[in-house]
């Protein structure tokens, strides 16, 4: 019999519809990558056709291309489009047993029912969808008889082998005889059924290579096969060339053949199973790419808008900066003028009088008046002038004013850019946290989900363990953490007072703390609502710009690195460097005490994940 690759070609098929349908058009570089990712992928498939073709035609001692490979290959598009429709995505064949999730997608339900199990949560595994309700898998009958009628459509015919006996018109073939090296139709069969010597023979079902089923040197049935030279031969085989050779009957060399070869196909719908996710986060990497760009630049449109707004603003000020100066050295020009004037005439009306007194006889008016004609104006206009430069000094202290304002913008905004890419960062190493009860001081409060944590005036009747904090009203996180990196928030607005960081699994707990790193801390506190402290030695006070509402705690085991950030005002608050890490790290919390309902805001670990 001719091996089924049908299952390899629903692999090929399901390659081809994937790169070719769920990539759309709008992600022209994301279906570049699929599209050079499943050729990579495909040419792997090709090679294992090839081998996995050798193994299954356990007669043939030479590399064979087989009649359903070259079916698969001469397939026409036609009946690739009708094939796609019907492909299983996680298997990536033709469906079986096809069962449809409330998203809309079709499966087979093998295929979902092995991809659930173990999991948490139930989800679509094309779309990712998550339900809420594991859902009733219920066969969709309609689309398994179109499947079923499709594989049956799809089995390529396999030509009709005729009778080698029959002369004149040959008569179809039922069985091929390894011993005659003959193939027989029913009545020419008739011998091998009741002759003694015939009945003997090896029948199998008509072939018309029958050659490569008989050994050219021994002219006997290929019934061995050959492990240590990878060849089917003959009983004289190993008599001869193949002599204590590694040699088993051909039938078990197949049950094991096959089971590696189930093996393997294991493995590709596996790697199949990798890609086709990988594809998936692909096109999420896209559209989160996207969202950043839309993001960035409607930031960027908002931060240029202000920028040209502050600088019309800062233009409108300075021309009306400038009128009002030469509005003011004109009324300063009137007065001065109206001044001069007025001296004029005063002048000119004692150079009147001057000229009388010149041509008087009354000698005795000119010695009484004599004196009070060198009552002149004493005002001395030389150093008196207007400015008529006005704009210059203006337009520099304005510019440098505007400068000035754009740097601190412009930092700012920087400052802020670059503190939410940190942010972000630091964000894809968060890991899920809850709280540790065993650890818990007895008048602290843990919420049923683990998530919370406050300060109760009584306190619980609890086992005092040495894991757990008897003195200081403290509680651990569950996880721990020896190596890489890990991120966790925590909600702590409405506190007066607070600590949070990270410890050493060997610290003390019990009687009177020293939060410092020499003792396994690393923390930083909140005093008196607004005094903010990172517990180094000796402590080092902390001057926000405004009051913490929520805590990003960063941690890289390797680099000795503990930091602390604002989640919301998107700033660093601080940082332990250089330090070294020799043990397991826990999330360390202390809501403090309750004071008299002052500080009964609970902490509260943050949901990344």
């Amino acid at each position: 019999m001719e091996p089924d690759f049908s299952c390899f070609g629903g692999v090929r098929g399901g390659i081809e519809a994937h790169t070719s349908i769920h990539a759309p058009n709008k992600n022209a570089p994301l279906r570049h990558i699929a599209g050079k990712a499943s050729r990579e992928f495909q040419e792997e498939l090709d090679r294992r056709f090839i081998v996995a073709q050798r193994i299954l035609h356990p007669r043939f001692g030479s590399w064979k291309k087989g009649p359903v490979l070259s079916h698969l290959v001469a397939r026409d598009s036609s009946s690739l489009l009708s094939e796609e429709q019907l492909l299983c995505s996680i298997c990536l064949d033709v469906f079986t047993d096809p069962v449809t999730t409330p998203c809309g997608h079709n499966f087979c339900k093998s295929c979902l029912t092995q991809c659930w199990e173990g999991n948490q949560h139930c989800y679509c595994p094309l779309c990712k969808e998550k339900f809420t309700k594991k859902p009733e898998l219920k066969i969709n009958t309609t689309l398994r008889e179109v499947a079923d009628h499709f594989k049956k459509k799809s089995v390529p015919d396999k030509p009709e082998v005729l009778c080698d006996v029959c002369t004149g018109e040959k008569v179809k073939a039922v069985k091929s005889c390894l011993d005659c090296g003959l193939t027989f139709c029913k009545s020419h069969l008739e011998p091998h059924n009741h002759v003694p010597k015939l009945t003997k023979h090896i029948l199998i079902n008509p072939v018309e290579n029958l050659e490569d089923y008989i050994c050219q040197k021994h002219e006997r049935a290929l019934e061995l096969f050959c492990r240590d030279d990878q060849t089917c031969v003959c009983q004289f085989c190993t008599e001869g060339d193949h002599k204590n050779h590694n040699t088993v009957p051909i039938e078990e060399e197949i049950r094991v053949m096959k089971t590696q070869l189930g093996k393997t196909q294991t493995d590709v719908r596996q790697m199949i199973q990798d890609r086709l996710e990988k594809i998936q986060k692909f096109k999420q990497s896209v559209e989160l790419s996207k969202r950043n760009t839309e993001k960035e630049k409607a930031d960027s449109v908002e931060v240029f808008t202000a920028l040209i707004r502050s600088i019309e603003r800062s233009q409108a000020e300075l021309l009306k900066l400038m009128e009002e100066k030469q509005k003011a050295a004109e009324m300063q020009a009137e007065e001065l003028i109206k001044e001069l004037e007025q001296e004029v005439t005063v002048l000119q009306r004692r150079d009147t009088e001057l000229q009388k007194l010149s041509h008087t006889e009354d000698h005795l008016h000119l010695l009484q008046v004599y004196s009070s004609m060198f009552s002149l104006p004493h005002k001395n206009w030389t150093e008196i002038s207007i400015n008529t430069d006005l704009s210059g000094d203006t337009v520099r202290t304005s510019l440098s004013q505007l400068q000035h304002s754009l740097n601190e913008k412009l930092s700012k905004t920087l400052n802020d850019k670059l503190m939410e890419a940190e942010l972000k960062r630091m964000q894809q190493y968060a890991v899920y946290v809850i709280l540790d009860p065993d650890t818990a001081h007895p008048k602290l409060i843990i919420s049923a989900d683990g998530k919370q944590v406050s300060h109760g005036d009584k306190r619980q009747n609890l086992p005092d363990t040495p894991e757990r904090f008897d003195k200081c009203p403290c509680v651990l996180g569950k996880q721990s953490f020896s190596s890489g990196r890990f991120y966790y928030e925590v909600q702590v607005s409405g506190k007066t007072k607070w600590d949070l960081g990270v410890v050493s699994k060997n610290i003390n707990r019990k009687w009177k703390i020293i939060e410092i790193p020499q003792n396994g801390f690393w923390t930083v506190r909140l005093r008196n609502k607004n005094q903010y402290e990172a517990l180094a030695v000796p402590p080092v006070p902390l001057t926000l710009r405004e009051k913490v509402e929520k805590v990003g705690v960063f941690v890289d085991y390797e680099e000795g690195l503990v930091s602390f950030y604002d989640v919301n005002s998107r700033s660093h608050i601080y940082s332990f460097t250089g330090q070294t890490f020799t043990e397991k790290l826990y999330p360390f919390f202390s809501p403090c005490s309750n004071n008299g309902g002052k500080n009964s805001a609970p902490m509260i670990i943050s949901p990344l994940l």
